[in-house]
């Protein structure tokens, strides 16, 4: 029996998910908006969907909660676009990525644990697990490429893998 590989999520900084992609975040000064109202925090992260005559989409993903710790299923890809989640239902989930290139080896794989104010961004090509939910079922809003060409590449992970959360 081959041995799990056992993934412990880390908090979510931009820092560390830098090489995967961009955390959309209110951090900063905002520049201000509306008559001085509001405030905007611009250029958060690289929308990258215009490849092969693709276009930017808007959608909304429900996600059903994972009992911890989670295990697995596989790894995907989208070599022609970026794509974006922002939680809309106030939660924390789980996100599971590797660098963009071959297959991921168990130890190219890094978990997050993300706060409800904390989006992401994948940048195009980047490896990751469908989105985990956690505690409850998330809804997320989706900013993914539309258009021609096949944009989602799935890897089947070279053993088992379950993520836990810290403490």
């Amino acid at each position: 029996m081959t041995a799990r590989l056992v993934l412990t999520a880390q908090p979510l900084t931009p820092e560390a998910f830098a090489p995967f992609g961009d955390v959309i975040a209110a951090r900063g000064a905002a520049d201000p908006i509306n008559q001085g109202m509001g405030g905007r925090c611009n250029d958060l992260a690289q929308v990258d969907v215009t490849a092969d005559g693709g276009r930017a989409a808007i959608s909304v993903i429900r996600c059903i909660p994972e009992p911890l710790p989670i295990e697995l299923r596989l790894m995907e890809r989208h070599p022609l676009g970026s794509q974006c989640f922002i939680p809309l239902s106030g939660q924390r989930y789980v996100v599971v990525v590797a660098p963009a290139g071959s297959p991921p080896a168990l130890a190219d794989l890094r978990a997050f644990v993300c706060a409800s104010h904390q989006g992401i961004n994948y940048h195009r090509g980047v490896w990751h697990h469908p989105m985990l939910a956690l505690d409850r079922e998330c809804e997320f809003a989706e900013f993914h490429r539309a258009g021609p060409g096949t944009n989602c590449d799935e890897a089947t992970l070279p053993g088992p893998v379950v993520v836990q959360l810290t403490g």
